[in-house]
């Protein structure tokens, strides 16, 4: 097993995963490294990160009040999710005002692996394998790591880091059961792990995740299956391998989105009978590390995925409503079954020369989508296709920073990664051909000064690509390979028991291309979003508690066309965090409130709501969660939580997505959570 500490100026050593898996033991160790992953490098002091960065753990990750990920990270600053299941199966995640749905505006990463079905062709997080029990760390890029990881990062980077294999073997049993108040529905969640290293080279650990019940509203039935399996091999005193087998699969109803009168007699209530989602994914990476000397690691990783995912939903094709206006009844049912294949090759090389340390790498990909959709009319059993749609997409990237240290705290860092993608198309049904490359290049820099232990400021600029989507390529709008320029400024303060960060952001965007609420595409050319990030913390030792708050403000403007001078959807003006925590004995609680502001949902920014609730404003509203926690006397590390979920019972929407994209979906109401961890 291969083991970490830190180093000055993050420098740090070994496997990168190594040390996300065993923190608490590198202050044993004498062996200091550089680390070829740019996340794992930075990751020991997010203090002098130069960009605005948090990472969520303990508590702030697992506590009693935190029913699924997205309630992890609206804490954040910048962070705007919307909430489609209660669940977690579908997260909804946008960053710095971008748009949330299907988290399609953020690179999210699964311990450094692109999360998103096709990297290039299809970043809409329409399969998310992840469950929160599984995850050890959450890490949160706003800015800064355009240039090592790519593409689709304006709004930044999410690193999911799953539980490391522990060096003693250990195991932990999680139960969590949530009750709904409205509706009484159960949702249970069973988690089990159990590693540790099984000779002087082998670590091995595996990992169970299972969800069983329903969320909050009616047609909520879910199932969640989740397998994990870790390896980690030391060849020998220089090289190690690490890898993962992971086999994930959901099976659930979507209850949809419901019309304003629906919704204003009971929102927990479904009107749409024939939604449904079901994927599995079979996922596995592998890296080679070799650290010939201190000054040098090279790893060498391969990665890949084969995935399905299906969509049912509803139609109704004989009137002159939307097809998915969930007031009428559907004449037809359609399901759009997708399946990917992908895989990568990515070498990186980390060197350090004196005041410099470069880092390069490079990246091989290819993608293989089937894009199929049938139909049949309700109460047939036959369906009929309606599309069948072949992607191939071959792409490379590439990339070199240098990290040069001026003296004096200051820390510089130019960059430029090159992207290539050529996505090719063929309409299998009706003999239709089309392709799409895209290239560019984009720079970057990076600079950050400490100026002395309390205080470190930084700065940022870096250029982004998104290259153009499957289902854009067969879209008769204007869509275009989409680029942006991402600008921030900040500074943090770190002393006793404070902690203050501020960060100023600008966004231009060229030719950026939005899902309208009917699901059309619309190409708002260009737009900026600029705004202000800030968080301050109080946690004084000699006081059993602490505070913590945070305020995001932006101002969003689309700047060309025939609605230049209108907000870009989904982008509330402010986003406000308040969390209050205190620990007395074994007795440990919270409690956090969230306001979210008013937006709009369309372009053309709607003031008055339709009949079917297909566009209009989205309202402003307070979520309040709490919970309150006891750490059992026995095990390594026992504890039961009693959590309330949305404690006022807060009325809020937002609007319809992807199959149901009419109409309101409700946010989850009230609901109760009994928890149960145990570490032995």
């Amino acid at each position: 097993m291969h083991y970490l500490r830190v180093l000055p100026l993050a420098i740090v050593a070994a496997s990168p995963l190594a040390w996300a898996q065993q923190p608490e033991a590198n202050s044993e160790l004498e062996t200091l490294v550089v680390s070829s992953d740019w996340l794992s490098a930075t990751r020991t002091n997010p203090q002098t990160t130069p960009g605005a960065r948090q990472i969520l753990e303990g508590e702030a990750l697992h506590g009693g009040d935190i029913r699924q990920l997205e309630d992890a990270l609206a804490r954040v600053p910048g962070i705007h999710v919307q909430d489609e299941t209660g669940t977690g199966v579908l997260p909804n995640i946008g960053i710095r005002g971008l748009s949330p749905r299907r988290s399609e505006r953020v690179q999210i990463l699964v311990d450094g692996i692109p999360a998103a079905l096709g990297p290039y062709s299809n970043i809409g997080v329409s399969l998310f394998p992840v469950t929160l029990p599984t995850l050890e760390q959450v890490d949160i890029v706003r800015g800064g790591a355009a240039v090592h990881y790519g593409p689709n990062n304006v709004g930044g980077v999410l690193n999911f880091v799953t539980r490391g294999i522990p060096v003693e073997k250990e195991a932990q049993w999680r139960e969590r059961l949530t009750l709904d108040d409205a509706t009484g529905h159960v949702l249970s969640d069973h988690y089990l792990r159990a590693g540790g290293q099984v000779s002087d080279n082998l670590g091995l650990q595996f990992q169970a995740n299972l969800m069983r019940g329903k969320g909050g509203r009616e047609r909520s039935q879910t199932q969640v299956d989740n397998f994990i399996l870790d390896a980690d091999y030391q060849l020998n005193d220089t090289q190690w391998i690490d890898g993962q087998l992971q086999y994930y699969s959901v099976d659930t109803d979507l209850p949809g989105a419901l019309t304003p009168s629906a919704y204003a007699q009971d929102r927990s209530d479904s009107q749409r009978p024939y939604d449904r989602f079901e994927a599995d994914t079979w996922r596995a990476h592998a890296t080679w590390h070799w650290q010939p000397s201190n000054d040098i690691e090279i790893s060498w990783r391969q990665f890949g995925h084969q995935s399905d995912r299906t969509f049912w939903f509803g139609q109704n094709l004989g009137g002159a409503s939307h097809w998915s206006d969930p007031g009428e009844p559907a004449t037809h049912v359609a399901d759009s079954p997708r399946s990917f294949s992908v895989w990568a090759s990515e070498p990186r090389v980390a060197w350090q020369l004196g005041n410099h340390k470069l880092m390069m790498g490079a990246r091989y990909l290819e993608e293989d989508v089937d894009f199929d959709v049938n139909r049949r009319a309700v109460g047939s059993e036959t369906a009929a296709p309606v599309r069948r749609w072949d992607f191939e997409t071959r792409a490379m990237a590439a990339y070199l920073s240098d990290t040069w240290q001026l003296g004096g705290g200051w820390e510089v860092t130019p960059g430029i990664r090159y992207e290539h993608a050529e996505m090719d198309y063929a309409d299998t049904l009706n003999g239709g051909r089309d392709e799409n490359d895209a290239s560019a290049w984009l720079p970057g820099l990076t600079v950050g000064y400490a100026a002395n232990e309390a205080w470190y400021l930084f700065t940022s600029a870096q250029r982004s690509l998104t290259p153009v989507q499957l289902a854009q390529i067969t879209n008769p709008g204007d869509v275009s390979n989409e680029t942006a320029w991402n600008h921030e400024i900040g500074a943090r303060y770190q002393s006793g028991p404070w902690q203050a960060e501020a960060t100023g952001f600008l966004i231009n965007y060229e030719d950026q291309v939005v899902k309208q609420p009917d699901n059309s595409l619309k190409n708002l050319g260009e737009t900026r979003y600029q705004g202000l990030e800030t968080r301050l913390a109080w946690a004084p030792n000699t006081l059993p508690f602490s505070l913590e708050g945070t305020w995001t403000w932006l101002d969003t403007e689309q700047r060309s066309g025939e609605l230049a001078g209108n907000e870009v959807p989904n982008a509330p003006n402010h986003l406000l965090n308040l969390l209050a925590r205190w620990e007395q004995g074994r007795w440990f609680g919270n409690i956090g409130a969230r306001y979210v502001d008013k937006s709009f949902a369309d372009a053309a920014n709607t003031a008055q709501e339709t009949e079917n609730g297909s566009t209009g404003p989205l309202p402003d509203y307070w979520l309040v969660d709490t919970s309150l926690g006891y750490r059992l006397p026995f095990a390594s590390a026992a504890s039961v939580t009693l959590g309330v979920h949305n404690l006022t019972d807060e009325d809020a929407y937002f609007r319809g997505v992807d199959t149901s994209p009419v109409g309101r979906v409700p946010l989850p109401g009230r609901a109760y959570s009994l928890g149960l961890d145990v570490t032995f």
